[in-house]
C-alpha cells in the first residue's frame, strides 16, 4: 500500500485517531491556502471579484464538477451542501396533494426532515422503505424500495451512500427502475464524490445533491446540485438574487439564478480544481487509487474490528467505500453515547458509535482516509475491548 503525505499536510489533531473522515472530512493545508489567498484577493477589490473575477472562477470549478462526476457542466450549481440541495428541490417541486414522497429508513435526518416538512406543507404523505440492515446484498436493497413503491408515489429520496450504515446503495439500478415506472429520483449523495466514480450521465437521476468537503477536499461549505435539463425550469434558488430578472441571454436561467445568490464566501467552491489537483496527486493512480486504497483499507478495518469484538459482517464487502458500520451487541454493558465518549475522552479516539435505527440498537462506523492506518483500528479494537470490560 502507497504511503500517504507528510502528517503536516493534515491540520487534524496529532493527538487524536480521527477514524470518521466522513462526517465533515478534512481539507489539505495547501487547499485551505488557495481558499485563503482567495479570500483575501476578494477583500482586496471586492468589486473587481464579484464583478469580473467570480463568475469565470466558478465556471472552472464546475467543470472540475462536471468531469469528476461524469456530468455537463451546465446541469451543475454550487449551494452550501448537501442538505441545501435536498431542501432547494422539494421547495420547487410542484404541489400535488394526495401524491406520496418515498424515502428509505437509512436516509440523512437532516434530509429526511425536510422532506417530512415539504409533505406536510404540500398534503403528501410519506412512504419509508424499510431496507434490512444487516444486508444480505444489493438485490434486498432493490426489493425494499420497489415494494414500498405506489401509483401515487411521486418522487425518491436515494442515498448513495447511507450515513448511518455505509451502505453503497445499487444506484443505478434503482433509478432505472423508477425512472421506468414514472417516479423522479433525488439522490443524496453526500459522500459520493471522491469516494466512489460517480457518472450522473450513466445513472441518470433527476436530481443529484452531493457534498465536496467530506472525499474531495475542500473547505467546508461547497457541495453541488445536479438536476437533469427538462426538470431545471422552475427549479429556483433558496434565496433569489439577481439573476431571477437578469436580461443575459449568454446562460440558462438555471446558472444566473444560482451561480451568485448574494453576498457570501464563495472561496470553498472555488477551491475545488486545486483540491482535486490535490488529492489526484496523492498517490501515482491518482484519485482511482486513491478510492482503491481506502476502500482496501476500511475492508481490512473491518475484519480486524469483526474479528476483536465477535461481530459478524452486516453486508457484503462490496457494498463498501470507503466506511463501514458494524452492530455492536444490544446487551453490551454500556449505553452507546457512553461508549462514543468514553472512546473520546479516554483514549482521543474518534469514531462514532451511535444508536441506529432506535436506542438499543448500537452502531460503530468508521472511516478510512489516506492519513489513516491500519494501527489506528487496532487501538480502537484495543479501547472497544478495554470500555466494554469496565
Amino acid at each position: 500500500m502507497s504511503e500517504a503525505r507528510p502528517p503536516s499536510d493534515w491540520p487534524l489533531d496529532p493527538e487524536v485517531i480521527y477514524l470518521n473522515h466522513g462526517a465533515f472530512g478534512s481539507c489539505p493545508r495547501p487547499v485551505q491556502e488557495h481558499a485563503d489567498d482567495l479570500r483575501r484577493r476578494f477583500e482586496r477589490t471586492p468589486m473587481q471579484f464579484v464583478l469580473r473575477d467570480a463568475e469565470c472562477l466558478i465556471d472552472q470549478a464546475r467543470a472540475a464538477a462536471a468531469s469528476l462526476m461524469g456530468a455537463d457542466g451546465e446541469d451543475l450549481v454550487f449551494v452550501q451542501n448537501a442538505s441545501t440541495a435536498v431542501s432547494t428541490v422539494l421547495a420547487s417541486l410542484p404541489v400535488r396533494p394526495g401524491d406520496e414522497l418515498l424515502v428509505t429508513d437509512h436516509a440523512y435526518n437532516a434530509c429526511r426532515n425536510a422532506l417530512n416538512l415539504h409533505a406536510r406543507r404540500a398534503g403528501m404523505s410519506v412512504v419509508v422503505a424499510r431496507v434490512p440492515f444487516p444486508c444480505a446484498g444489493p438485490d434486498e436493497v432493490v426489493a425494499a424500495v420497489l415494494g414500498a413503491m405506489t401509483a401515487r408515489t411521486r418522487l425518491a429520496l436515494l442515498d448513495h451512500v447511507s450515513s448511518p450504515t455505509a451502505l453503497v446503495f445499487p444506484l443505478a439500478e434503482l433509478v432505472r427502475a423508477l425512472t421506468d415506472r414514472g417516479v423522479e429520483t433525488l439522490v443524496d449523495g453526500a459522500h459520493a464524490p471522491g469516494m466512489l466514480p460517480v457518472d450522473l450521465r450513466a445513472l441518470g437521476p433527476t436530481f443529484y445533491a452531493a457534498n465536496l468537503h467530506k472525499w474531495c477536499g475542500v473547505p467546508k461549505t461547497a457541495a453541488v446540485l445536479y438536476v437533469r435539463r427538462d426538470r431545471q425550469v422552475g427549479l429556483h434558488p433558496l434565496v433569489i438574487g439577481h439573476g431571477a430578472n437578469s436580461p443575459r441571454t449568454d446562460r440558462s436561467r438555471f446558472l444566473l439564478e444560482f451561480d451568485w445568490t448574494g453576498t457570501h464566501d464563495p472561496s470553498a467552491a472555488m477551491s475545488l480544481p486545486t483540491a482535486l489537483r490535490y488529492m489526484g496527486g496523492l498517490l501515482p493512480g491518482g484519485l482511482p487509487e486513491l478510492r482503491a486504497r481506502n476502500h482496501d483499507l476500511v475492508v481490512r478495518a473491518r475484519a480486524l474490528l469483526m474479528e476483536a469484538l465477535g461481530l459478524v459482517a452486516p453486508c457484503p464487502a462490496e457494498m463498501l467505500g470507503a466506511m463501514a458500520t458494524l452492530p455492536l451487541p444490544a446487551s453490551m454493558s454500556m449505553p452507546a453515547p457512553a461508549l462514543y465518549e468514553a472512546l473520546w475522552r479516554k483514549h482521543r479516539i474518534e469514531a462514532p458509535v451511535f444508536d441506529w435505527p432506535s436506542p438499543g440498537r448500537p452502531m460503530l462506523r468508521v472511516c478510512a482516509q489516506i492519513y489513516n492506518d491500519l494501527s489506528q483500528y487496532e487501538k480502537l479494537a484495543e479501547a472497544v475491548q478495554s470500555e466494554l470490560r469496565c
